[in-house]
Order: C-alpha cells, then structure tokens, then sequence
C-alpha cells in the first residue's frame, strides 16, 4: 500500500440489488487501493442505492477507466473525485453580511476546504469586506428590466472563474428558473426559516406574531421552485414569550451561519448525493 497515494471519494447511485458494495470494494482491492471511509443508504421507497467511498488510490488518474465496467453493470449514476482538489466557490450576497462574513473566516481558517473565487453583489456594502480579502468583487446591480443581462453576466462569471458551487448568502434576490435549471444542484441557498415556513417580508416579526417555540434555519438546493429545492441541512433553537423581534434575528442569523456553513462543507466534501426532491447526506 503507497501511504502517499492520493484520496478519492467515489459517490453512486443506483437500484438496488445484490453485490454493489462487493463489486465496489472489490474493484479497489483489486487495483491495490484502500478504503478508509464507506457509507451506504438503501431507500426502501424508492428502491435506490447510495454509496460514497473514501480511499486511497496509486493511479488515480486511470480509477474511471477501471471503475467504468462496474459502472455499466448496476446502471450506476457516479462521480470520482480527488480529495485534494478544493472547491472553487462564488459567494453572492444582498445586504445582509453575516453569512459572507462566516463564510470567509472559516475559508481563512481552513474549515471549509474551498477557495472562494469571487463575491457578487446587487448592493455595493459587501465590496469592503471582499477588498479586506483580497477578493473580487462584482457588483451587479438587478431589476426587473435587467434580470436577464444580469444572469447573464453571473453565468459568464460562474464560467470565467470555474466556480463549481455558488452560494447564496442571503442574496434576496430569486434566480431565473433558466439559470436554476442551468446551475442545478451546484447553488446552495439559505433560508430563514424551517421550509415550509413565514415567507415574505420580516418573517422573524411574523413568527413573534404567532408566538412561535421554535425558530430555524434550513439549507437548500436551488431550484426553479421557490425555496422547495432539496434541503442539505437544517438548524433549529428553542424561543419563549420573552424573546423580542430583535432576539429572533439575533438568534436565527446564528442559526442561518451554522446550517449554510454544514451544507457548503458537506457538499464540499462530496457527502451529498441527490434522491429525487430530498438528499442522502453522510456526514
């Protein structure tokens, strides 16, 4: 065994049947390799497999070419990748900075594996923060009008900087259903709220209206459904009557840093695996 060959982490899906993990364990044995982390989900409903594989692997380079006749053989959906490439992430924001400014501490300290290629904003107040990071930063100012020249730009930006994920750090802005077609389940969105949940305009004042006990956070794919895209991760705390408007916000941007900062390192880590309108997560 090579201690410094590179890592791998495989991700599949299939239907079930017999033999999968074998198949799988066995072609990387075979090849000399060692795995150092499975996980495996069978969905009863729906009769689909999931598997991520984490393992060392000498010829890296040829494991597709290996791994390929497997593949054929389950009908498998998969993807490979060396887990020392990091990400390449561009980061969009509205006004509120909590988000970003998370992000980006735990980029600096190598919390999230991901280089962060780029900010963009539809307001100018986040350029000083890109500015203390040594980031890009585009402003793309949008209205209705302009919607269309706007997204335009973001994909020519998402193409020039080879952003594999975008993220939506509370960027209050919905994307076209062209472009959330187009960017599927390489845009990671947070919401600030269990979804479904007080949509619109000041939900933190709409849940102290109703009294609520509990307030979240939920992060999510986007898709060209309004905050109906498959959830990655969610976040939650306890309330009482006590707590202001005030409180709420104070609490659930807390909330709202934790699950978007999971949900961006999970997928990062390539632990997320799409099932349908939901998500297989190994965490």
């Amino acid at each position: 065994m090579d201690a410094n060959a590179p890592i791998l982490i495989l991700k599949l899906t299939c239907a079930d049947r017999p033999g999968i993990v074998a198949a799988v364990s066995g072609l990387i044995a075979e090849h000399g390799g060692n795995i150092l982390e499975s996980s495996q989900f069978d969905d009863l409903r729906t009769g689909q497999f999931f598997m991520r594989v984490r393992f060392s692997f000498a010829e890296a380079e040829r494991f597709s070419f290996f791994f390929k006749p497997v593949a054929e053989r389950f009908s498998m959906r998969w993807d490979v990748q060396r887990e020392d490439v990091r990400g390449r992430v561009l980061i969009m924001v509205s006004r509120f900075d909590h988000c970003l400014v998370d992000l980006l501490y735990r980029w600096r300290t190598g919390t999230i594996p991901m280089d962060v290629v780029a900010i963009v904003s539809n307001h100018e107040t986040a350029r000083p923060i890109a500015e203390l990071h040594d980031l890009p930063f585009h402003h793309l100012p949008v209205t209705r009008e302009t919607r269309a020249a706007q997204e335009a730009k973001l994909l020519g930006l998402v193409e020039e900087t080879g952003a594999d994920l975008v993220v939506l750090a509370r960027y209050m802005q919905i994307l076209s259903d062209g472009l959330s077609n187009r960017l599927f389940g390489k845009v990671i969105n947070i919401h600030h709220s269990f979804l479904p949940g007080f949509k619109g305009a000041r939900p933190y004042h709409q849940a102290h209206e109703r009294g609520v006990k509990l307030i979240g956070a939920t992060a999510h794919y986007v898709t060209a459904d309004l905050d109906e895209g498959p959830i990655i991760e969610q976040d939650v705390e306890r309330v009482d009557h006590a707590d202001e408007p005030e409180d709420l916000i104070e609490i659930g941007q807390t909330l709202e840093c934790q699950a978007l900062a999971r949900a961006v390192r999970w997928h990062l880590e390539h632990r997320v695996l799409l099932n349908g309108s939901k998500t297989v997560v190994f965490r």
